[in-house]
């Protein structure tokens, strides 16, 4: 997984980098088919604002938070990319085909 970080009115300090990288890769053990991250980090007066695109297999996921923390931001960020990747994981599970093989076992 490729991470990408980038500052907008705001300097991506290496704690920063570490921080972030440390969080999504709680997303990349959930779904191994996250390749690339691109995260933007915004500050606007009292706003800190940070956003993501995760690339996976072929499709672009998005999500952003607001806080008045960058740190807080980040965590927020990563629980709504968290809970958008595992949807999107249970979606490309075919249900029928297990209820298939339930019936003919069960």
């Amino acid at each position: 997984m490729q991470l990408k970080i980038t500052g907008h009115h705001v300097e991506v300090t290496d704690s920063m980098k570490s921080y972030v990288d440390s969080r999504f890769d709680k997303i990349g053990r959930h779904f191994d088919l996250v390749s690339d991250v691109h995260c933007i980090l915004t500050v606007e007066k009292l706003r800190h604002k940070a956003e993501a695109t995760v690339q996976v297999n072929g499709k672009s996921i998005f999500s952003e938070a607001v806080e008045e923390d960058m740190y807080a931001a980040i965590d927020a960020l990563v629980d709504k990319l968290e809970r958008r990747v595992r949807k999107y994981k249970e979606k490309l599970v075919d249900h029928h085909a297990r209820d298939a093989q339930k019936r003919n076992f069960g």
